[in-house]
């Protein structure tokens, strides 16, 4: 999966940052449950991600200097939320069909 610059910066500010990516991963696999499926929970994780970015591009330096020279017109993180649903949430069990049944 491709990421953009914005997804990016904050994957790998996660992998450098372990409280914020424990963080992430519980608001990750919670959003998972309460949605019905991945595409809904992709969805509202995508706005949240979004603004997260905003958020640290306040206080962090990397996000400030990325902020300063690209702005801050939106972006999708789309990508990044369908990534963290598939690395960190356990798949659901396929449902199958009952022997003898059509």
């Amino acid at each position: 999966m491709s990421l953009n610059r914005f997804e990016q910066r904050v994957f790998d500010y996660w992998e450098r940052h372990r409280d914020e990516r424990h963080f992430w991963q519980e608001k990750v696999r919670g959003a998972a449950k309460i949605a019905a499926d991945h595409h809904m929970a992709a969805a509202k994780l995508e706005g949240e991600l979004w603004r997260y970015f905003l958020e640290r591009s306040g206080v962090v330096p990397a996000f400030r200097e990325a902020a300063r020279l690209e702005g801050l017109q939106r972006t999708s993180m789309k990508n990044l939320a369908e990534l963290t649903l598939r690395l960190w949430v356990e798949p659901k069990p396929k449902k199958t069909l009952a022997a003898g049944s059509v």
